[in-house]
């Protein structure tokens, strides 16, 4: 069943209640700019939940449906469509909290305290107007100019709901439009209340924007307007290039944004994205000027990896991303290294057990790293970095080195060395997991068996 055909029964099941229903927000922003969506909103002049049942019942031969009460919504899912009700309503903010007291009113109200035009557009399903756009706020005519703006006075709607300040910023990333000037100076001067917001809403519409096609987009416009600095300091101490004598550094921030929208035009992932976000994090601390060199950032890696469990933390972000990025962050030098340093068959094995199953990841965000002003300097680079995935590829594929670990397990070991279980049998496994990684013996049992009876009377 299509979304046509969905609208349909829908709007008959309203015609038989006798109620005026109308798909409104993102559905009908997204129906009009050809974009796919399986998420409707309908507002119901009447009670959202208590039409929902109705619906329910019709579609799913149930009236057992998610209902907020509290809210007067309710969520009915019906095969891909994710199908939301509520009653038209009037909203009233207290200063200290986003949560609005809500009072039953007409469609217009309803339209007038959405966030932003573009998602204040209904469209009638019943038999009298199905099909029709009603359009009272001009909407339609900001999707065409590809504006975003407020229904109401802009500083009114940024201190009511301050995450509307952040959507704001997230559609004109996910869209391409701009914000309409009075729009966007209530949202410059209103960015402070987003403090009243919690961390979990505010983060959920930052890896939106990290999730659009160029999310550079999103944090320039998050910097702009000041919003970055209060949720995300770590990344406007980024900004600034400095200058002595003839050497100065590349800005941190613009090529941290540069080496994301790298990511973006190849990967979808979205913890990869965000250990690009954070790969270059510890760069304004380790950042030294040193005579007749200019500019290092020695050991930035290992500081910036050291920074983002507390950065994770403070983004109630979840501890696998949290430990993916610290791992990526640590080792987005090495294969530049590797390059540099001459490619070993032992560095290489060290490489790919390090970096385990993230192998392939941090291989895509180092090349996404290799970003400079000078093309020919970028082809250069590009050759060596494609030389060592090369040798990569060869050596992985030679040793079998993915989730590695020593052939000769601990209950092995202890047998032939007459050892109970303790620490002993650790520092012997790291002992055949050297050899194996140097090229002394190659990644196979019975090999690191013989290099096992070797070592045990040394021991």
């Amino acid at each position: 069943m299509n979304e046509q055909e969905i609208l349909k029964i829908i709007g008959q099941i309203a015609d038989r209640e006798k109620l005026s229903v109308w798909a409104v927000g993102g559905f009908v922003r997204d129906k009009i700019i050809n974009k796919a969506v399986k998420d409707i909103d309908f507002a119901v002049v009447g009670s959202g939940p208590d039409f929902a049942r109705a619906v329910a019942k019709k579609l799913l031969a149930t009236r057992n449906i998610v209902i907020y009460e509290k809210f007067g919504t309710a969520m009915v899912n019906f095969n891909d469509f994710q199908l939301e009700f509520v009653g038209t309503r009037k909203e009233n903010y207290f200063e200290d909290s986003r949560k609005p007291v809500v009072v039953e009113s007409t469609l217009d109200d309803d339209l007038l305290r959405r966030d932003f035009t573009i998602n204040a557009i209904a469209l009638g399903i019943n038999k009298d107007n199905f099909g029709e756009i009603y359009d009272p706020l001009k909407g339609q005519q900001d999707i065409k100019r590809e504006i975003i703006r407020t229904p109401l006075d802009p500083v009114l709607t940024f201190k009511d709901d301050p995450l509307r300040i952040m959507r704001a910023l997230r559609f004109a990333t996910q869209l391409r439009f701009d914000i309409d000037p009075a729009t966007f100076k209530a949202l410059k001067a209103m960015h402070q209340r987003l403090k009243i917001i919690s961390q979990e809403r505010i983060t959920d519409e930052l890896m939106k924007i990290l999730a659009a096609d160029i999310p550079s987009i999103g944090f320039n416009l998050l910097d702009e307007t000041g919003v970055l600095g209060l949720i995300f300091p770590e990344m406007t101490k980024m900004k600034g290039v400095e200058q002595r004598m003839d050497y100065h550094h590349k800005d941190v921030f613009k090529h941290t944004l540069m080496v994301v929208d790298n990511i973006a035009q190849v990967s979808e992932k979205q913890e990869l994205r965000f250990a690009a976000l954070v790969h270059d994090i510890g760069k304004p601390i380790t950042k030294r000027f040193v005579e007749n060199q200019g500019w290092t950032f020695h050991g930035h890696e290992e500081i910036g990896a050291r920074m983002i469990p507390k950065i994770c933390r403070r983004l109630k972000l979840p501890t696998n991303l949290l430990k993916y990025a610290e791992k990526l962050t640590r080792l987005h030098l090495r294969p530049i290294h590797l390059s540099e340093e001459g490619v070993t068959d032992s560095a290489v094995r060290r490489l790919i057990v390090q970096a385990g199953e993230d192998i392939d990841d941090l291989l895509t965000l180092c090349r996404a790293d290799i970003t400079s002003q000078n093309p020919q300097r970028v082809k250069k680079h590009l050759a060596n970095f494609d030389y060592v995935v090369e040798r990569i590829q060869e050596v992985e594929e030679k040793d079998n080195l993915r989730a590695f670990q020593s052939p000769v397990r601990g209950d092995v070991i202890m047998e032939v060395c007459g050892l109970t279980p303790g620490p002993k049998i650790g520092e012997i496994k790291k002992q055949i997991e050297e050899a194996i990684l140097d090229g002394i013996i190659p990644n196979e049992y019975d090999a690191a068996y013989q290099y096992l009876m070797k070592i045990k009377d040394e021991e």
